[in-house]
């Protein structure tokens, strides 16, 4: 039986979002509204068939269980630098540096391996054709397909040629697309967040964080030709090159040098949730001394229904988002901590927010299936302030004279990128409600 509650609340959230967009449109009458349209029938379509046509949903099951079966294949190289350590089962239990930093190397060498194979341009440019039809330049749509699998620094490097002569418009459907999606060397991480040490759970989120990633390719092309319109009367690039380079000089080397990055990725990671997990708690524990001084506590304590003993930095983002939260579908009984989990990642980082989710989750304080789903999609993403000087460092290596567009809009692409997301978990919310 359908249920029509989904798809009214759905329905609503979407159109909120797509007005979010709108008022913050720096040119609202030249909003191409059929590219629009048709931007919300792909990701529509992608949906559908990926959930709800069996045949398709049997291939990427298929996908996200080899996804699963490769994550745990690559834990040998883990046990053998580790030994018994890497057993999560020890009396240890779950050492994060050593469950999910080690799968952000072995999928970034593994990245390096299809691209110099030539493999995942192929890939690649098959979504790239289907996301042209938005009317969109070829380099949009080749960077916005090559974000389904690679980070928000590296998917500009496809397009590497174009970059220097790219306008504002063009850029920030860049900037959007890095925002509202992640690299797979990181999708591993997610998964294990979530899905733990068990194979069923680890291959359900698998497949729907590869559902979101797909699906948030062309709501983030609808955003950000929303937010900034393209000129009609400029004449695009049309052709779809894909790069004749490859990285590295031989097989050996693509390992290598994919080894290398996925090792400072992975050290990056490490250390940026040390430093800001840190400062939350120093943030929580110094504004729950204020409530203490002004005697707030109790009195958040019991609004909050016990959920939060007092004033804390959580707190106020679980209250600040909750509004989003209850938009995109999720009930009222846990509206409060998914809007913390939204926070989180917004001001923090998604990785903060997956680790915070997989704590509520396993605790029960988010227990309905629906919102376990939605809230799935809705964090997967970029979209957070630290990305924005990701991106402005990261392209603006490649194209120094951009540098001053990405400033310019930095704010737009982390608005666009956060709203792509929330639109695709509004789109799983209304197919899975």
């Amino acid at each position: 039986m359908f249920d029509w509650n989904s798809l009214l609340r759905g329905s609503i959230g979407l159109v909120a979002l797509l007005l979010i967009c709108f008022i913050f449109s720096n040119n609202r009458k030249g909003i191409d509204w059929k590219l629009v349209i048709t931007g919300m029938i792909i990701q529509l379509i992608f949906g559908i068939l990926i959930l709800k046509v069996p045949f398709v949903t049997m291939i990427f099951q298929f996908l996200s269980d080899a996804f699963v079966k490769l994550i745990n294949l690559s834990h040998k190289g883990t046990e053998f630098i580790f030994g018994k350590l890497a057993n999560p089962t020890g009396t240890w239990s779950y050492v994060f540096a050593i469950q999910v930093l080690p799968n952000i190397i072995f999928f970034a060498a593994m990245s390096s391996i299809l691209y110099y194979l030539g493999i995942l341009q192929k890939i690649v440019y098959v979504f790239a054709l289907i996301l042209s039809k938005l009317r969109i330049s070829g380099p949009e749509s080749m960077s916005t397909a090559a974000n389904i699998f690679l980070g928000q620094t590296e998917a500009p490097l496809m397009i590497r040629p174009f970059l220097d002569r790219m306008n504002k418009s063009e850029m920030l459907c860049i900037m959007v697309g890095g925002m509202a999606n992640t690299a797979g060397s990181v999708l591993a991480a997610y998964v294990g967040f979530l899905g733990g040490n068990d194979p069923v759970q680890q291959k359900y989120f698998a497949l729907h964080m590869l559902t979101q990633s797909i699906m948030s390719a062309p709501a983030a092309i609808v955003c950000s030709k929303i937010l900034f319109p393209q000129d009609k009367n400029i004449e695009l690039e049309k052709e779809l090159n894909i790069p004749k380079e490859k990285l590295g000089d031989n097989l050996l080397d693509a390992i290598s040098l994919g080894t290398t990055d996925g090792l400072k990725l992975a050290v990056n990671v490490g250390a940026m949730l040390i430093v800001f997990t840190a400062l939350v708690e120093v943030l929580n524990y110094t504004l729950f001394k204020v409530g203490d001084w002004t005697h707030v506590n109790g009195v958040i304590a019991t609004f909050s229904g016990g959920r939060y003993p007092g004033l804390t930095f959580t707190m106020l983002l679980g209250y600040l988002f909750a509004p989003i939260a209850w938009l995109i579908g999720i009930s009222s009984n846990e509206m409060l901590q998914v809007g913390q989990l939204l926070g989180e990642k917004t001001v923090i980082n998604e990785f903060q927010a997956y680790i915070t989710f997989g704590g509520m989750k396993a605790s029960g304080m988010i227990s309905e299936p629906k919102s376990i789903l939605i809230t799935t999609y809705a964090l997967c993403g970029f979209a957070n302030f630290a990305s924005i000087g990701i991106q402005i460092g990261g392209i603006s290596q490649l194209a120094p004279n951009q540098r001053n567009n990405l400033t310019t809009l930095g704010l737009k692409a982390l608005l666009g990128g956060t709203i792509a997301c929330l639109m695709v978990a509004c789109i799983a919310g209304i197919l899975k409600g």
